[in-house]
């Protein structure tokens, strides 16, 4: 008995022990679902690719991860290409499905939404294509990028601008988030390279056929002939068909795409003849084995899946929603041991609504750090995160032409430029090469690099006013021929102008208006020639204008280019004294009665020294008196025949020949200088001397300076005006007294050429009065595209 009864125990043993190894490998095999959530555009076929990317991701992963213990259960929901139907479905997904994480939504827009719920619920939301750099304000720790932002390839279009040197681009952009997210970065880096933005284009996503065309007119009246568009592919089909359907797609034009349109080329293919000769921006894909039998195992799962659609090319936000289920899917293994459990929110004290009643994940959390710090070899190239954000990556720059796009150079934030090759020694070198790129073929099949300007045959030109008058034509000279209705305006004002037009990148169509009356004759003062342009009459005014303040309260000035001033010019004299007297000039009155004193006091301090023991100075008093005199007289021309025996007289005698020394060279010199060199003085030096003299004061005809006198408290009968220098010179040689004026006053720049033509005769005294100098005019009401010239003084 005891027998058996150890065999059974034995039997149940085993049974039992081969039960638990059964139940522990059951185990050890069990399988955890994980709801995540998809939102895409199912309504569009680009919605259809990208969750069939998905798909065959989480089909990869776990057919080689078969040990893994969990498993996505994707829930799909249509976003319906809107906001709000974006904000529905993944509310739906986090209340009612309870999902881990999103992948999606699709656009920026929905996605800047979505990602506030996501933050709620402590949901990962994971979008692979939302692109606009306002996303990353957000700061949420729940909101994963794994697309690039747009912010990177701004660099990318601002380095292929300055390549060519083109100076001025129109950025052409879609008038909602997505457009306007990107223009401020876009504009910053335009704007490190020296490039001026002249207009920004913006274009509604539903606009009409005929609002695009009024918008494309409007481009073609401008100089600017490169354009940035940054748009939506459906949208830039229309805008591309419409700008070929008017010319604009023909030799001399420039088109520049984002990688919005370049990433979809290959799915443009129907509108590409509308495109030929673009630049396209595109993320750059590693093009390996695996990728070229992915795309060849995409496009058969594709067609079996959707028999329908026709035309569907797999992109580069395709690869990536590939890359992104795969992260997700590691990152779940990665935290298997969580609990996927929600938990309630704590009621509102308001009436509870969807948004305040959906459950928070305690999952979210591990899994956000999880995906954080996942990093591997993707389908679309080398997968790291950087504060939840896509690391920049390389962008290619590709030509349209024929039936597609053709490479023809790159930008990495290694070098931070455009290069013609990836890794080639060369690129490591700086190069100021405008041609880096590959051979390029513009639109209009042109080889030849545009120019990025052009002057428009519908466009208008400048009316640029110039002053009429008799005097001073050095400033500017306006010269007509009746016969041929024409004028010929010169002068250094025009030379100037047209300087500043030669450094232009672009050309500047103009026409030079004079300011005349139909006889020929001026038809105003300056203050009535500024005052056309702020009428409307003309767009700015070139010439000799004075800076003013009362002028500058309705039109606006360049930078002076000249020297600033008001001065006076008066005549000169010659100070020469032509008396018989004139060797009495060179010392003073008190200086010589000092010098007379000295030779006296000098015969008698040697007389006292030397009458005793010398007998040059002894004898009768007349005698001794005469001989000392004669003796300190002398020795103004060292002449002197007594001899000085004592020491005492000696030392004396020393001090006062350096002394004579002295005077006697000082006075020659001033002497020579008095009969020699011309004393040329003004005749006033002050204008206030004029005021009390009640002198005769000139200024130039139509000017300012009248008023300026007046203020200063001259009369007005003592105001005389004049034109031409010829006139000035006349009155200046009359003189107050006879007619004529005893000064003129005017800016420096003319008395300078006035100065300078009778430098013989006058002299110029000042400043006295303060200006701004002369500067070019413009309109303060309205901005001229093509007034930007007069901006460029200023630099």
């Amino acid at each position: 008995m005891s027998s058996m009864e150890n065999q059974k125990r034995s039997i149940l043993l085993l049974f039992s022990w081969i039960f638990m190894v059964a139940a522990m490998a059951a185990a050890s095999t069990t399988i955890i679902p994980v709801n995540v959530g998809v939102v895409v555009d199912l309504d569009e076929p680009r919605g259809k690719m990208y969750l069939s990317c998905i798909e065959m991701a989480l089909s990869d992963f776990y057919a080689i991860h078969a040990d893994y213990k969990t498993r996505l259960v994707l829930n799909t929901r249509n976003s319906n290409g809107d906001v709000v139907g974006a904000a529905a479905a993944a509310l739906h997904l986090i209340k009612n499905v309870e999902v881990k994480a999103i992948l999606g939504p699709v656009s920026s827009m929905q996605a800047s939404f979505v990602v506030n719920l996501g933050e709620q619920a402590h949901v990962p939301i994971i979008s692979f294509s939302a692109t606009s750099p306002s996303l990353t304000s957000l700061r949420s720790s729940y909101f994963f990028r794994f697309a690039q932002n747009d912010l990177n390839q701004v660099k990318a279009i601002s380095g292929i601008v300055q390549n060519f040197g083109w100076r001025r681009v129109v950025p052409i952009y879609v008038d909602n988030m997505y457009g306007e997210g990107v223009i401020p970065f876009l504009i910053d880096a335009l704007q490190e390279v020296d490039v001026h933005i002249p207009y920004r284009s913006l274009i509604h996503e539903l606009a009409t056929d005929d609002q695009i065309e009024k918008e494309l007119y409007k481009l073609m009246t401008m100089q600017t002939r490169v354009f940035i568009v940054h748009m939506m592919p459906n949208l830039s089909s229309r805008l591309f068909a419409k700008a070929k359907e008017m010319g604009m797609m023909s030799e001399g034009f420039v088109w520049i795409t984002t990688n919005s349109i370049g990433n979809n080329l290959k799915s443009m293919a129907s509108v590409l003849d509308s495109m030929q000769g673009l630049l396209g921006v595109e993320t750059y894909i590693p093009r390996t084995l695996k990728l070229r039998q992915f795309i060849s195992r995409w496009k058969r799962q594709f067609q079996q899946d959707n028999p329908k659609i026709i035309g569907v090319e797999l992109d580069a936000f395709g690869l990536r929603a590939y890359d992104a289920a795969f992260a997700v899917a590691m990152a779940f293994e990665k935290v298997a041991n969580a609990g996927f459990k929600f938990q309630k929110r704590n009621a509102s004290s308001f009436n509870s609504t969807d948004l305040d009643t959906f459950e928070v994940s305690h999952y979210g959390s591990k899994l956000s750090h999880a995906l954080s710090i996942i990093n591997f070899k993707g389908m679309a190239g080398d997968f790291n995160l950087v504060d939840r954000q896509l690391q920049v990556s390389t962008f290619e720059i590709v030509n349209v032409n024929g039936y597609g796009a053709r490479t023809v150079g790159y930008w990495t934030p290694e070098n931070g430029r455009v290069v013609k090759r990836l890794n080639s020694t060369r690129n490591r070198t700086i190069s100021t090469s405008k041609c880096d790129l590959g051979p390029i073929i513009w639109p209009g099949e042109s080889l030849s690099v545009p120019k990025g300007w052009e002057i428009p045959t519908n466009g208008t030109k400048l009316r640029i006013g110039v002053p009429v008058k008799e005097g001073f034509l050095e400033f500017v000279k306006v010269t007509s021929f009746p016969s041929t209705n024409t004028v010929d305006v010169t002068g250094f004002s025009i030379d100037v102008f047209k300087a500043v037009l030669e450094i232009l990148p672009y050309a500047l169509p103009y026409e030079f208006v004079p300011f005349a009356m139909a006889n020929g004759s001026s038809a105003g003062t300056y203050n009535d020639l500024v005052y056309q342009v702020y009428a409307g009459k003309f767009d700015a005014v070139v010439g000799d204008t004075t800076i003013r303040a009362n002028r500058s309260l309705y039109v606006g000035f360049t930078m002076p280019y000249t020297e600033s001033g008001v001065v006076m010019v008066v005549p000169i004299q010659d100070k020469r004294t032509k008396s018989a007297w004139v060797f009495l000039k060179p010392l003073t009155w008190d200086l010589w009665m000092t010098t007379l004193c000295f030779f006296i006091f000098i015969g008698f301090v040697i007389w006292v020294l030397e009458h005793r023991i010398n007998d040059d100075f002894r004898g009768s008093p007349s005698h001794q008196v005469g001989t000392s005199f004669w003796f300190s007289f002398s020795t103004m021309v060292f002449s002197q025949r007594e001899k000085v025996v004592s020491n005492l007289a000696r030392f004396v005698m020393i001090i006062w020949i350096f002394v004579v020394l002295i005077v006697t060279q000082s006075y020659t010199a001033s002497l020579a200088s008095l009969l020699t060199v011309q004393q040329l003085q003004p005749t006033v030096t002050d204008i206030d001397d004029l005021l009390r003299n009640r002198d005769n004061v000139g200024y130039m005809t139509s000017s300012y300076i009248y008023g300026l006198l007046i203020q200063k408290g001259f009369r007005d009968s003592r105001l005389k005006d004049y034109g031409t220098m010829e006139e000035i010179d006349e009155a200046l040689s009359k003189g107050s007294a006879n007619g004529g004026i005893a000064a003129i006053v005017h800016e420096t720049p003319y008395m300078k050429l006035f100065v300078a033509k009778y430098c013989s005769k006058y002299t110029m005294i000042g400043p006295i009065f303060k200006t701004d100098g002369f500067g070019f005019v413009r309109s303060l009401s309205s901005y001229h595209e093509k007034l930007h010239v007069l901006y460029g003084l200023q630099l």
